[in-house]
């Protein structure tokens, strides 16, 4: 059987930047990726929710006794000070080797490379088994109608996925130097602390609700959580903003608010963080006689895929094409691999992320072509 022309993942990240996908506008890129794997022989189906798009793909047989994933996202983040850009925020410009755009790094690459894998990867040598993709344009965003709208498709149309690689950019400084199996779990918590406003020069005749504030705020980024576990670092908790909107010098306010972010191991849940949040809470409005009100977000829970067949094939595909012995961590923030993993076996490897967000995001051509090569490797070797 006589090869086809290769997809060329460069083309099609470019093509991906040039659309202002800036979450939750699609800007067209979902449809770049449905029109190429229509044109391969997958089955495409949109999984759409609360005005999100989200694109559910499969080659071969639905119920195949052997079945390899990809998910990933189109939508961006805002492009923030154009002026800051140099070069044109959805242009893919290239100059000297590098492409420059919002989502070239995160994680339009990702996508155009695993795309681009799976396509040439069923026109040469058709697998005995299913590739399914998933893509949303919902990652950027409140992730609500993104990656568990597609799961949720999934279950309800008997979709499944044996294993699934999430191509998020994971290498911190050097192309292969790193594979996610796990991530932390991430929570938010508001307070609104409510005292009683006076004057200044009578403190006794108020209520001042920042001394209980800062007491908590205390309490709270000096307990130590944990010292890590196996697979995890330490837990960690940060103060992100306390606020009281305060301008007067002769007034003691009636209230302030802080807020703090959590990223915690295996060794926590978001309940045992909150109940442990509520026990500080109870003692300093106790202690202070003041109000005190909590708002708890629980963006996902921590997770690990254990070291073992899926990422030790990963690993020997991305040391093959790099020459890079991949570290196997759980560092970072959180991805949609917090959601995949109640659905199957998942682990993350993608391009070097250290522009994501940026002004001026970029990445490597070499890169994306290595990262495809990677990602055809995976597949060659899932079903040999």
């Amino acid at each position: 059987m006589s090869k086809s022309t290769p997809v060329d993942s460069v083309e099609l990240t470019a093509a991906l930047v040039r659309c202002p996908s800036v979450t939750p506008a699609d800007g067209g890129a979902l449809d770049i990726v449905h029109d190429l794997l229509a044109s391969a022989g997958f089955t495409c189906a949109w999984a759409d929710r609360g005005g999100i798009r989200n694109l559910f793909a499969r080659w071969g047989a639905k119920g195949n006794t052997r079945s390899f994933g990809f998910n990933g996202h189109t939508d961006v983040v805002p492009i923030g000070d154009e002026a800051a850009w140099t070069m044109p925020p959805f242009g893919a410009e290239i100059k000297d080797g590098v492409m420059y755009g919002r989502g070239t790094t995160d994680m339009k690459s990702g996508v155009a490379a695993f795309a681009a894998a799976a396509v040439d990867f069923v026109k040469n040598t058709p697998p005995d088994g299913s590739i399914l993709i998933t893509v949303t344009g919902d990652e950027e965003g409140e992730s609500v109608d993104g990656t568990l709208a597609l799961l949720e498709y999934m279950e309800q149309n008997g979709e499944r996925m044996d294993v699934c690689l999430v191509g998020e950019p994971t290498c911190p400084n050097t192309m292969g130097e790193m594979i996610k199996i796990g991530r932390r779990g991430s929570m938010t918590v508001k307070f609104r602390v409510i005292g009683k406003q006076g004057h200044s020069a009578y403190p006794h005749r108020a209520n001042n609700p920042l001394p209980a504030m800062v007491r908590l705020m205390d309490r709270l980024a000096s307990h130590e959580l944990d010292t890590g576990t196996e697979h995890f670092d330490a837990s960690t908790l940060a103060i992100v903003t306390v606020d009281t909107g305060n301008p007067a010098t002769n007034v003691i306010p009636a209230e302030c608010a802080a807020t703090v972010n959590i990223r915690f191991n295996d060794s926590h849940s978001g309940e045992s963080l909150s109940a442990w949040i509520k026990e500080e809470v109870a003692a300093i409005r106790d202690a202070f006689g003041v109000q005190v009100e909590t708002e708890v977000k629980i963006s996902g829970e921590s997770f690990i895929t254990p070291p073992g067949e899926l990422s030790a094939m990963v690993a020997n595909a991305v040391e093959s094409i790099t020459g890079v012995a991949p570290e196997l961590s759980t560092t970072g923030g959180t991805s949609d691999a917090r959601f995949v993993k109640a659905h199957c076996p998942v682990v993350e490897f993608g391009l070097v992320g250290q522009s994501m967000h940026q002004v001026d995001e970029h990445v490597r051509v070499e890169h994306i072509h290595e990262l495809k090569a990677i990602y055809s490797r995976i597949l060659q070797d899932y079903f040999a």
